[in-house]
């Protein structure tokens, strides 16, 4: 899918790579020489194509077109977030927090998000007993379940940042 992809344009090349990567099928989509920050660990197929289409396109240097304050609050972010949505592709709710997540990559280089397809890796499924899609974690820890608009993933996510500053300038770390 990739590579018949990446003959309709130019602008396109797929590079395969070894990078250890436990989630198989899987792939990344960034800029020659940049970061991965959106990877899929699924074939993004059905609703979830679109999202894998959008990526490329915002990657590639469309503009993310969404509300200015989020995209404002998202770039303003100074920790690292790392994002794993689960899915599954026929979740029709699932394609706005995959889109949601993957546009924050591309507005702040220290967010990166992996959509991972249940279906495909239901050991991991069972294994966080995950039991609605979508399920979100960020760096490690459940981050929202079901359906989240750009908005409210935006505003949940600044909330957090500054709780932390809150709590490291109480603590006299900030």
């Amino acid at each position: 899918m990739l590579n018949e992809i990446a003959s309709l344009t130019d602008l396109v090349r797929v590079i395969e790579e070894q990078q250890g990567n436990l989630r198989k099928p899987s792939f990344s989509i960034r800029q020659a020489g940049g970061r991965p920050g959106i990877q899929f660990a699924a074939i993004p197929t059905g609703p979830e194509f679109s999202s894998l289409v959008l990526a490329i396109l915002q990657v590639g240097g469309h503009p993310v077109i969404a509300d200015s304050t989020t995209i404002e609050q998202i770039h303003a972010l100074e920790r690292d977030y790392y994002f794993e949505t689960y899915i599954s592709l026929s979740c029709k709710s699932c394609v706005d927090v995959v889109q949601g997540l993957n546009m924050m990559t591309v507005i702040n280089p220290r967010i990166h998000n992996i959509t991972i397809d249940g279906g495909i890796f239901q050991s991991e499924v069972s294994a966080r007993d995950i039991s609605v899609v979508p399920t979100i974690y960020m760096n490690g820890e459940v981050f929202g379940e079901g359906r989240s608009s750009f908005v409210e993933l935006g505003a949940k996510l600044h909330d957090i940042e500054l709780s932390m500053r809150a709590a490291l300038h109480a603590a006299g770390k900030q």
